[in-house]
C-alpha cells in the first residue's frame, strides 16, 4: 500500500522479515474494513455538506475564510475518494493489483491532496490571524480577493513539485532501486505491491515542506490568536467593573458582554482543540518519516499502515473542526438535512438598528451601539470591545 512520502514497507523477504499484512484473521480483517469504511463515508459526507452548504447559502459565501473552507473540503473529498479505497483494497487483500503505473499515479496523488490539505489548513490559520489579531483595515488590505485566490492556488499548485514530478521521474527511488525492487514481490504469496520508497534527501524535503513549515505557520498564527481571545475577555471583564456604580452594588453584567466573553473563552479553546487534532493525526506520520530512512527503513509496516490511516483520518475530522463547530455552518447543515425547514433560519431582525460607532479608552478600541427598541420608551447603550474580524459580524456584532 503506498504511503504518503516514505516507505510503507508491507513484507520483507522471508529470511529477513515477516510481511506487514500478515496474521490478519478473517475477524481481523471484518473489523478493519469497517473501521476503514467509516473514515471513508465520514469524510466523504462530512466534506461534501460543508461544500453543498456553502454553495446554497449566500451568507457564508460572502465570508472569505469560507473560499479556503471549500477547498479544502475539495481536497479531503478527493483524498477519501481516490487515495484510500485503493490503500483500504490492498491492506486488506494483501495484494496490488491495478499495475506499476497506477501504482506511481495512486500514489502521486496521495502526496499530492494530503499535502494540499495541509496546506489549506495553514492557509486558515493565517487568515484567521489576519482577521482577529490585525485592525479591519488591515484584513481588508492584507485578504484581498487576488491574494485569495494566490493563497489558494499555492496550495494546489506547490504540491505538484514534491508529488507528480519527482515521483514519476524516479527522484525518490534513486540509491535504492534494489531494495524497491525487492520488496514489491512476495515469491511466498505470489503478491505484488504497491511500493512507495524515499532516499534521505528527499525524505527530507518533502517533510519540511509538507508538514514542518506548514506546522510553525500553524503553530505561531493560533498562539497569538490565542492570546488576543485571552485578552478581548480580559478587556470586558474590566469594563463590567468599571460599570460598577458607586454604591458597590453589583449588577448583572451586560448579556452582550457576556455572550461575548463567552465566545472569546470557546474560540480560545476551539483552537487547541484545532492543533490538537492536527498533530495527534499528522505528527507520528512525518516524525517516522524523517527518521525511517536514517535507521535503514526498519520500521514495522503495520506502524506506518497505523501512522497512514491516523493521517488520513484528518480529511475526516477537518470538517468537524473548521465547519461543525461553527453556528452559521450549523444552521446551514439543519436546513440542507432538513430539507429548508424554515425554523432553522436566520432570525429576523426585531430592533432597529443605528450603524456602529467606535471610541477609545485607555488605549483600547471599543464600540458604541444603539438599539432603538420598537416601543420607543428608551433608548441602550452598550460599549464592547472590538473583535476585529469583520467576517464573523452580522451588523455589528
Amino acid at each position: 500500500m503506498p504511503s504518503y512520502l516514505c516507505l510503507l514497507p508491507v513484507m520483507e523477504e522471508l529470511d529477513v522479515n515477516v510481511s506487514s499484512n500478515e496474521g490478519f484473521g478473517i475477524a481481523e480483517k471484518i473489523v478493519l474494513l469497517t473501521f476503514i469504511s467509516a473514515v471513508i463515508l465520514m469524510a466523504i459526507l462530512g466534506n461534501l455538506l460543508v461544500m453543498v452548504a456553502v454553495c446554497r447559502d449566500r451568507q457564508l459565501r460572502k465570508i472569505k475564510t469560507n473560499y479556503f473552507i471549500v477547498s479544502l473540503a475539495f481536497a479531503d473529498l478527493l483524498v477519501s475518494v481516490l487515495v484510500m479505497p485503493f490503500g483500504a483494497i490492498e491492506l486488506v487483500q494483501d495484494n496490488w493489483i491495478y499495475g506499476e503505473m497506477f501504482c506511481l499515479v495512486r500514489t502521486s496523488l496521495d502526496v499530492l491532496l494530503t499535502t494540499a490539505s495541509i496546506l489549506h489548513l495553514c492557509c486558515i490559520s493565517l487568515d484567521r490571524y489576519y482577521a482577529i489579531c490585525c485592525q479591519p483595515l488591515v484584513y481588508r488590505n492584507k485578504m484581498t480577493p487576488l491574494r485569495i485566490a494566490v493563497m489558494l492556488g499555492g496550495c494546489w499548485v506547490i504540491p505538484t513539485f514534491i508529488s507528480f514530478l519527482p515521483i514519476m521521474q524516479g527522484w525518490n527511488s534513486i540509491g535504492i532501486i534494489d531494495l524497491i525492487q525487492q520488496r514489491q514481490f512476495n515469491k511466498a504469496s505470489n503478491s505484488t505491491y504497491c511500493i512507495f520508497m524515499v532516499n534521505k534527501p528527499y525524505a527530507i524535503t518533502c517533510s519540511v515542506v509538507a508538514f514542518y513549515i506548514p506546522f510553525l505557520l500553524m503553530v505561531l498564527a493560533y498562539y497569538r490568536i490565542y492570546i488576543t481571545a485571552r485578552e478581548h475577555a480580559h478587556q470586558i471583564r474590566v469594563l463590567q467593573r468599571a460599570g460598577t456604580p458607586a454604591d458597590g452594588r453589583q449588577h448583572p453584567p451586560d448579556q452582550h458582554s457576556t455572550h461575548r466573553m463567552k465566545t472569546e473563552t470557546k474560540a480560545a479553546k476551539t483552537l487547541c482543540i484545532i492543533m490538537g487534532c492536527f498533530c495527534l493525526c499528522w505528527a507520528p506520520f512525518f516524525v517516522t518519516n524523517i527518521v525511517d530512512p536514517f535507521i535503514n527503513y526498519m520500521v514495522p509496516g503495520k506502524l506506518w499502515t497505523a501512522f497512514l490511516w491516523l493521517g488520513y483520518i484528518n480529511s475526516g475530522l477537518n470538517p468537524f473542526l473548521y465547519a461543525f463547530l461553527n453556528k452559521s455552518f450549523r444552521r446551514a447543515f439543519l436546513i440542507i438535512l432538513c430539507c429548508g425547514d424554515e425554523r432553522y433560519r436566520r432570525p429576523s431582525i426585531l430592533g432597529q438598528t443605528v450603524p456602529c460607532s467606535t471610541t477609545t479608552i485607555n488605549g483600547s478600541t471599543h464600540v458604541l451601539r444603539y438599539t432603538v427598541l420598537h416601543n420607543g420608551h428608551h433608548q441602550e447603550q452598550e460599549k464592547l470591545p472590538i473583535h476585529n474580524d469583520p467576517e464573523s459580524q452580522e451588523s455589528c456584532f
